[in-house]
């Protein structure tokens, strides 16, 4: 358990190829937070042993490649930030896996994204997106290499579905917003049945009232964090990536009302880490909400 007074870092995943824009966003945003960088790497380890010094020989070269990654991330970050505490970790072990172990001591991983398809998401053991915002115990931000406009003034936007997932999401928006002196713009995505006829102003406006219910509570909390309100119609993967195309972030639980039966990042999130073109933070729930 960490105690209130200890200072949580911003961890990066550092890849062996070059991810600056995220490289970029966590070094600004462990020097907005007054926090250490920690920059951390991860080896697979040898496997099997049975033909000896070749696959030490690949490991040992794999280490190195490592060693010059965290180097090269290093002199970057203090090339942008003089002044942040800057420190590196390589560990063998599964990529995901290390990510989700220091989670537990962090307050924000960060982590670039190299949009891989789904299925090399399944296949691929350096794969590390999906596995570490499902699993990590903080906030996990992914960012992309594409280049991202924000407008002013500047906004996160948070999706809310009435869910406990949402909430979550609903307060992290809340404070990061207080603590960058952004606005939030909270959206409820509504989607028409395909089957059936219904009243489509009717539902929209039953939303719209479900959203302001949702946020009620929790904003009152952030009185002088600007609060919008907004009901789309449309897939809410759609719906949130366009309305965060020029927003600082978009915010959204890590399991929603649609998430996959025995999957923990429901298909919100999962569906944002490949269509968003503003950085996606995935929030986890509560330590009741995921028992």
């Amino acid at each position: 358990m960490t105690s209130a007074s200890e200072v949580l870092p911003v961890v990066f995943g550092v890849d062996t190829v070059d991810q600056d824009a995220a490289l970029a966003w966590a070094t600004d945003e462990a020097a907005r937070r007054g926090v250490p960088l920690q920059l951390v790497h991860a080896v697979l380890p040898v496997a099997h042993r049975v033909r000896g010094v070749e696959e030490t020989a690949h490991h040992r070269a794999l280490r190195e490649l490592g060693d010059e990654a965290l180097d090269k991330a290093m002199v970057r970050a203090h090339e942008r930030q003089p002044r942040l505490e800057v420190t590196t970790f390589i560990t063998d072990a599964n990529p995901a896996h290390a990510l989700v172990r220091q989670s537990a001591h962090a307050g924000l991983v960060v982590l670039g994204s190299r949009r891989l398809g789904r299925l090399a998401e399944v296949l691929s053991a350096a794969s590390t997106v999906v596995p570490v915002t499902a699993n990590a115990a903080c906030p996990v931000v992914v960012v992309p290499e594409a280049e991202h406009t924000v407008e002013e003034p500047p906004c996160l936007v948070v999706g809310v579905d009435g869910s406990p997932s949402a909430d979550a999401a609903l307060d992290h928006a809340l404070e990061d917003a207080a603590s960058r002196g952004a606005l939030v713009r909270a959206v409820w995505a509504w989607q028409r049945p395909a089957l059936g006829f219904i009243d489509e102003q009717a539902a929209v406006e039953a939303c719209h009232v479900r959203l302001l219910e949702a946020t009620a509570g929790r904003s009152s909390a952030h009185q002088d964090v600007p609060l919008n309100h907004a009901v789309l119609r449309g897939h809410p993967v759609e719906v949130l990536a366009e309305a965060a195309a020029h927003a600082l972030a978009v915010v959204v639980g890590r399991r929603g009302r649609d998430g996959f039966t025995g999957m923990r990042l429901g298909s919100v999130p999962h569906g944002l880490l490949h269509r968003a073109v503003s950085p996606v933070v995935v929030v986890p729930p509560s330590v009741h909400e995921d028992g």
